[in-house]
């Protein structure tokens, strides 16, 4: 799809609800990682209201459980550290084993800006290895259930923030260079992008179609939690600056419209803000909620996917039914 808005006639200020309106979900399955806080809770919300089914993966499921308990609707929640590999596969497992098929896939936990370096187990750095590994592993394990679907979508949420770095495949895990906590999460951003697109092309024969997300600023959701003192001082100047500050349900309106919207029908390996497709722009760009060439370019995409299989040992087969 070109990456080119529309337009939607949506904005940044449009909530969760309002892109749901009165559509009804009956009989959609519904998969959102992190879906117990901030927009990711927001977007369970509004989707189960509307009928669909939806199942939460969370690394702490008592808290989770405690906090979905006051929802309408059918929602269900497994363990999920999207650190470790086992409880990937264990998540996936669980999930495959109900013989459900998978709607629509939202990865939308994350991390970001961890003040110092952080490894998982493989010794892979820590929000690259969260904020894209991670869910590559998982939409990998649950591709099944997402071509059983015939249509789905798998909605993966980036961030602006790309805008803090390209990918850098010669040190990806900070080896050798200085660790910076913004160049990290903006790798692991661009590379959520990337993502999609690659997902997009190789999915499409199948009916399944990804999409990246920007959310907009949002100060209230955890992601904030590893900020600085001062950092979180500057929060409130960004009301003053020119980007629009988001509350949680206009945070969640753009991951729900591009999982649901009609709009989008045929379309997919597009980065999307406020409701629409952004517009592309170079690197040097100070557009907001706008996508860096970098962070959709289909070579980048294809060559961040040949390392994705290699650093996880997952050879994505989409042909497979299982």
């Amino acid at each position: 799809t070109e990456q080119a808005p529309i337009p939607s006639g949506f904005n940044e200020r449009t909530t969760a609800r309002e892109i749901v309106g009165k559509a009804r979900l009956d009989g959609i399955s519904v998969l959102i990682t992190g879906g117990h806080s901030g927009i990711g809770l927001e977007s369970a919300k509004v989707l189960s209201r509307a009928g669909a089914r939806v199942h939460i993966g969370a690394r702490d499921v008592e808290k989770a459980s405690r906090v979905l308990k006051s929802l309408k609707g059918e929602i269900t929640v497994g363990r999920l550290d999207l650190s470790d590999p086992q409880s990937i596969d264990a998540f996936s497992e669980s999930y495959l084993k109900t013989g459900k098929a998978l709607d629509i896939l939202i990865n939308n936990a994350g991390i970001m800006a961890t003040p110092e370096l952080m490894r998982d187990g493989r010794g892979y750095e820590m929000q690259f290895a969260t904020n894209h590994l991670g869910h590559f592993q998982l939409t990998a394990r649950l591709w099944p259930a997402l071509r059983a679907a015939k249509h789905s979508r798998v909605i993966c949420l980036s961030s602006y923030g790309h805008k803090f770095s390209r990918m850098v495949f010669d040190d990806i895990h900070f080896d050798r260079r200085p660790y910076n906590k913004w160049q990290a999460y903006g790798q692991s951003k661009t590379a959520n992008t990337l993502f999609a697109v690659e997902l997009d092309r190789l999915g499409e024969p199948f009916g399944i179609r990804a999409f990246a997300v920007h959310p907009g600023r949002i100060p209230s959701t955890n992601l904030k939690r590893y900020m600085t003192f001062r950092e979180l001082l500057a929060m409130p100047l960004l009301r003053f600056s020119k980007v629009y500050v988001k509350n949680i349900p206009q945070g969640a309106a753009t991951q729900v419209w591009a999982a649901i919207s009609s709009q989008l029908d045929g379309k997919g390996g597009v980065y999307c803000a406020d409701c629409d497709i952004s517009p592309l722009v170079h690197q040097d760009s100070p557009l907001p909620n706008s996508v860096r060439d970098y962070a959709v370019n289909k070579d980048e995409a294809s060559r961040l996917w040949q390392v994705s299989e290699e650093m996880t040992g997952l050879r994505f087969r989409p042909d497979a039914s299982r």
